[in-house]
């Protein structure tokens, strides 16, 4: 049913047709407005037969959800940024326990200094604690993604999250083809869990495991992503089946064909980097470019083979590895090892820095010049930077480096360190 939606909304009507049977809630922004979209179909009755449980922190949210998914209930919980670090510990327990929990990520920058903004350094911060990443470019696929992430989870017995842009989707209003729940049951089989905790037959999970097997029981957590890479792409086939609309998969190729310059990334900067690849394609440029939708596990064969034939690759990510530059890019690295071509990182969007076609335009055509350095800034303010790098040489004081930077930018801001 189309219906003009926020995504936040969008997708908390998709989760409940899902019949979780626990929810875990805990509001930090972006992701509040799900939890809370949740709720309020739980209390109307629109859920039937779930628990919703309000909690005093994120590392609760995820505890609580470990404990009601190894009870054998269908299990789901949202959170964002440092509620994501903060709950590290029980998101490493979820994945090592083989829990089959699904969890939204509302993608936001990590502090200091304080950033409630987009960018993904938060997911990236969990991506190789053993759950499976898949990244959503609009909200219509934020809807699809939680439908498909409850059956893969619970296929796998492997924790899932489904990661959207803060803001630019939780909280755009869009037209959005919400299922309905005949459409979701058609869909996602009831919850049969693989282990139940029952106090007649006691048993320990998460015990004490010594060298003698902590090597094997990692490496099933390694095998399950192995699975899950062909598991995704079934589990979309099926969903068109059923939906009638393509969504998810491990990568999806935009123009590719005769392309030289591809552009990786993933999430809802897609949608601005299609725009300008139409516009230059019509003046003639050969550039194509490729979604990721699913980063963990991450598709190795599946993008080498949508890049075949290009002769540089550009990678646009929302988050940075300091001292060396792309996440997502070292990741396309090793996927192109047997290929000889250049892979270069423009480090984008941080901390929700508007990512404008003028820019990427320019990048692109860099690229295609060779005139590309391998880690790009797209818009960094070089001078700003320069003159706290100078002032810090000078004084050889820690000082609020944020807030001179600040001030740098806004010479009418108060005064602060020199």
């Amino acid at each position: 049913m189309l219906k003009q939606l926020e995504g936040s909304q969008a997708m908390a009507e998709a989760i409940g047709y899902c019949r979780p049977e626990v929810v875990c809630a805990y509001p930090i922004t972006p992701q509040t407005h799900i939890v809370e979209g949740v709720g309020a179909l739980v209390k109307d009755g629109t859920i039937k037969n779930c628990e919703y449980i309000n909690v005093e922190s994120e590392f609760a949210a995820l505890s609580v959800a470990i404990g009601a998914s190894a009870a054998g209930a269908r299990t789901y919980t949202a959170t964002a940024s440092q509620g994501l670090l903060f709950m590290a510990e029980a998101v490493y327990n979820a994945a090592g326990l083989g829990l089959p929990i699904v969890m939204t990520i509302g993608n936001r920058a990590i502090g200091a200094p304080i950033n409630i903004w987009n960018d993904h350094t938060d997911s990236m911060a969990m991506k190789d604690a053993g759950w499976i990443q898949l990244f959503a470019e609009t909200n219509q696929e934020a809807v699809d993604l939680h439908i498909q992430a409850f059956r893969l989870a619970e296929e796998l017995s492997c924790p899932v999250m489904v990661c959207v842009d803060g803001f630019i989707l939780t909280h755009a209003y869009e037209r959005i083809d919400v299922p309905t729940q005949d459409e979701v049951d058609a869909f996602l089989p009831p919850f049969e869990p693989i282990q139940v905790l029952d106090p007649a037959e006691p048993y320990s999970i998460g015990a004490m495991v010594g060298p003698e097997a902590f090597t094997e029981v990692r490496y099933l957590g390694h095998e399950k992503q192995l699975q899950a890479l062909r598991l995704i792409p079934e589990i979309a086939a099926v969903f068109k089946e059923v939906f009638g609309r393509e969504s998810g998969g491990l990568v999806r190729p935009y123009k590719t064909e005769g392309a030289e310059t591809i552009v990786v990334a993933l999430g809802s900067v897609n949608g601005t980097i299609k725009d300008v690849i139409d516009d230059m394609q019509g003046d003639g440029a050969k550039i194509g470019s490729v979604s990721i939708s699913s980063f963990r596990p991450f598709p190795i064969e599946a993008l080498a083979a949508a890049l075949d034939g290009a002769k540089r690759v550009v990678v646009i990510e929302k988050s940075l590895a300091p001292g060396l530059g792309g996440v997502v890019a070292s990741n396309v690295r090793m996927a192109l090892a047997r290929q000889s071509m250049p892979v270069h990182t423009v480090i984008a969007g941080l901390g929700g820095r508007p990512i404008t076609k003028t820019s990427l335009k320019e990048t692109f055509e860099s690229a295609a010049e060779d005139r590309l350095p391998d880690v790009q800034f797209l818009d960094l303010d070089h001078a700003a930077v320069e003159h706290e790098i100078v002032r810090a040489r000078a004084t050889r004081k820690s000082g609020p480096t944020a807030e001179n930077i600040l001030r740098q930018l806004n010479p009418c801001r108060p005064s602060v360190q020199r």
